[in-house]
């Protein structure tokens, strides 16, 4: 992150901080990262993160377009090239049908695209596990992203 001279904010909801947590593990993270948010009420996605009401109006705290929010948010307040943004159900209740428990969304964003980049992904377990595991993935991920831009 430092050689390529970009920084990296998160906002995490079902992840409680645990991405934030793995990255400051990281000798010389002050180098790079700025921010980390837990925006875990819908009211904290709006005030913090500028979430719009509508949003979550019509696509759920736990979706596409409020990850993608939350990470446009993160970039914003923390003033960071890179964000990411995460929200979900790591139960053991709230799911649903079309949103079991395990359905986590993950936004990726660089403010030189300009648009956040999404994925759903399904964990199964308990809620510590599901927390875990979509930790794990959200920062794998981001750092494969990281590795193609060099």
């Amino acid at each position: 992150m430092t050689a390529l001279g970009l920084t990296l904010s998160v906002a995490e909801s079902c992840t409680g901080g645990l991405i934030a947590h793995r990255i400051t593990e990281i000798p010389g993270a002050s180098a790079f990262f700025q921010l980390g948010v837990v925006a875990y009420s819908d009211s904290s996605k709006v005030k913090l993160l500028g979430v719009r009401e509508a949003t979550l109006r019509k696509s759920g705290a736990v979706s596409e377009a409020v990850a993608g929010e939350m990470a446009v948010g993160a970039s914003r307040a923390g003033n960071s090239v890179c964000s990411i943004g995460i929200t979900g159900i790591a139960g053991p209740a709230g799911g649903t049908p079309e949103k079991p428990v395990g359905t986590v969304f993950i936004a990726f964003y660089w403010s030189g695209k300009g648009v956040p980049r999404v994925q759903r992904v399904q964990l199964h377990g308990d809620r510590s596990t599901i927390q875990e595991e979509a930790a794990t993935h959200a920062v794998c991920t981001f750092l494969s992203f990281i590795d193609s831009l060099k």
